[in-house]
């Protein structure tokens, strides 16, 4: 992780909302401001997540570290393309899980990029989730965690989708699947995405 996301992270961890705003909202990070979250936001979020799954920090500090990023994101994104991308049907959606700035990211990212996409929330029961997708006809589901247990979870319900014979295809991300590779493929996804342009490159592949 570079030297400006661990002082972006400390931040988060010190509950600095000052420091947080002034590092993603200096000029070199406004200027291409989806480079600076991905560079510097999604990295030090996944380290707060991967501390806690080792017990160095609490609870409390991952879901305020993530609290403070969502509130001042969204002060800070750029305004999104108007234009739109034909088709696919595409939901996103955080499973078994309560941190959305990774979902807030990639959305706002496929918007820019002129793509329509429903936004699913946060989602705990499967069959609930199937229902919607049958609803909007979604070819193709982000799902976002940054637990492994939510991430382990994923598994269940795309072992029901399959039930289902629905066709909808699964992209998974966050920080569980950085961490293990092949983790995706253990649960039944379809791709896995490390960063916003990995999805948008998945995205157009699933279309052909």
């Amino acid at each position: 992780m570079n030297i400006i996301a661990e002082e972006f992270e400390n931040a988060l961890l010190s509950l600095d909302r000052l420091k947080v705003k002034s590092i993603l909202s200096s000029k070199d990070n406004q200027d291409d401001f989806m480079s600076a979250l991905e560079n510097i936001v999604v990295p030090a979020m996944e380290s707060i997540g991967y501390k806690w799954e080792e017990g160095d920090v609490a609870l409390s500090q991952v879901y305020m570290s993530g609290k403070i990023c969502e509130e001042i994101v969204d002060t800070l994104i750029p305004q999104t393309n108007s234009k739109r991308v034909e088709d696919p049907n595409i939901a996103i959606v955080v499973y078994k899980d309560y941190h959305m700035l990774g979902k807030r990211i990639i959305s706002t990212f496929l918007r820019a990029c002129g793509y329509d996409i429903l936004d699913y929330g946060q989602a705990n029961n499967v069959e609930e989730l199937i229902e919607k997708i049958k609803d909007d006809k979604i070819e193709i589901l982000l799902i976002s965690v940054l637990m492994l247990n939510s991430a382990l979870d994923v598994k269940e319900f795309i072992l029901k989708l399959r039930e289902e014979n629905l066709r909808t295809k699964v992209v998974v991300g966050g920080a569980p699947f950085r961490f293990d590779a092949n983790l995706h493929k253990e649960i039944g996804a379809d791709a896995y995405g490390k960063s916003a342009s990995d999805v948008l490159e998945i995205i157009k592949m699933l279309r052909k």
